[in-house]
């Protein structure tokens, strides 16, 4: 069993997500695991055609901190209802495979 958190954000459009995590890793010490994108429900016809998903661990209560800033974030750019978040408080070891897959990925230089 893993001693971390596992924090899930998913909003709609990329420099959301951006904005929200970087408030979020300022005021709680989380790490980004991985940032995955996908197509809303309404496809081209979405306003932002993009949900993001990103994936980060800390303690319980840095990710409880951290969603909650995120959240506040989010919500001063899209409506509540665009917003999910979630967390695991300790995750089985069995996700980590899971966690780094995404359609972003990190360019090795």
């Amino acid at each position: 069993m893993n001693r971390n958190a596992l924090g899930l954000l998913e909003v709609q459009g990329y420099s959301i997500a951006l904005a929200a995590m970087d408030k979020a890793c300022k005021a709680a010490d989380v790490k980004i695991i991985a940032m995955d994108c996908n197509n809303p429900k309404a496809g081209d016809k979405a306003y932002i055609p993009v949900v993001v998903q990103v994936k980060f661990t800390g303690s319980v209560s840095d990710v409880k901190v951290a969603l909650e800033v995120a959240r506040e974030e989010a919500e001063k750019h899209i409506p509540s209802e665009e917003i999910v978040t979630e967390h695991i408080a300790s995750y089985s070891e069995e996700l980590e495979p899971l966690l780094s897959v995404g359609k972003v990925t990190k360019k090795q230089a």
